[in-house]
């Protein structure tokens, strides 16, 4: 159910800027709706795994989190990363 590192590696790469840029804003929402989509369609064949369900949720709030910092620091790259993740606002 992890991403593997090379899955990491590709995101951090698309949205980073480098494989190496771990700590971007924009890189680490990615990562965390990657986990969120696989979180959702496991928790969709395992509904009574509650671990996982309270898992989705605290990652939820943190994508949350991080997503009013970066509206709060640059509103257009905000709606070019919502749109490009297909996030629902």
């Amino acid at each position: 159910m992890a991403l593997t590192s090379e899955a990491k590696k590709e995101i951090f790469a698309k949205h980073g800027g480098t494989a190496t840029n771990t700590g971007s804003t924009e890189a680490q929402i990615a990562l965390f709706t990657e986990r969120i989509n696989m979180m959702t369609e496991h928790l969709k064949a395992n509904r009574k795994d509650f671990g996982t369900q309270r898992s989705l949720i605290k990652l939820v709030g943190k994508r949350r989190s991080l997503l009013d910092y970066l509206k709060d620091r640059d509103i257009v790259k905000y709606r070019t990363l919502i749109k490009e993740l297909n996030i629902r606002k």
